[in-house]
């Protein structure tokens, strides 16, 4: 798995070293951050900046990659005797997700389920999460309703986010909780809305649509973390 951009790739060297197998400089840097780095356990490799944008196919580098472990992914069942899980139901953007994720990680979150996805660029959501991901259980499930099920027979109080909620200002949180997420285009459907067990809003100041889903999803695990 190649990883690049400055944050996500001093994310790895500074908590996860281990899992790095290269790293590829495309620019200069302090002579005494490159002794640092030359006397970690992984191969140190200096590349022309046009290797570099060719191996991450003109992405936006910073001069930094690095070849990575493969990140494995949780399974969901796993998450059933934890007390805070987070479900994403239809998001695929790869942005959205990584900042979601970051966010997820700082806020105490225990795991995150992606469904109605068969697959997700999981480089592209590491990078974007500025390597949070690496620290976050994460699973992939296509079936929501199953997730949902699941979720309801091990004890977990289900929250949805959606316009017409009630205000997250108002509300007990319960200590085992999941918290639904919508796609940014389309939400949550109105059949899943009428199988959780409540949903939440954010009320805004002034007259304004809607939030970001990452904004509104940060708000919200905020509002309900123990």
């Amino acid at each position: 798995m190649l990883i690049y951009a400055k944050q996500p790739v001093y994310y790895l060297i500074n908590k996860h070293p281990q899992k790095i197998k290269t790293l590829y400089l495309a620019k200069e840097i302090e002579k005494k951050e490159y002794s640092k780095l030359m006397k970690m356990d992984f191969e140190l490799k200096r590349i022309p900046p046009q290797a570099a944008s060719k191996m991450c196919k003109n992405a936006q580098h910073q001069g930094f990659l690095a070849e990575i472990d493969d990140y494995k992914l949780s399974s969901f069942k796993d998450f059933l005797d934890k007390e805070f899980i987070l479900v994403l139901s239809g998001l695929s953007d790869v942005g959205n997700i990584g900042a979601i994720v970051r966010t997820a990680y700082a806020l105490g979150v225990d795991g995150v389920v992606a469904c109605g996805v068969r697959s997700l660029p999981l480089e592209g959501i590491l990078r974007t999460s500025t390597g949070a991901l690496i620290d976050t259980a994460f699973a992939i499930e296509q079936n929501v309703y199953n997730v949902l099920n699941d979720l309801k027979t091990s004890g977990f109080y289900t929250y949805g986010a959606d316009m017409d909620g009630t205000d997250v200002r108002d509300i007990e949180p319960k200590q085992k909780k999941a918290l639904f997420l919508g796609s940014e285009g389309e939400g949550l459907s109105n059949r899943l809305v009428s199988k959780l067990d409540e949903i939440l809003s954010i009320e805004m100041s002034h007259q304004f649509d809607s939030l970001n889903v990452g904004v509104a999803g940060a708000i919200l695990m905020d509002r309900i973390r123990a």
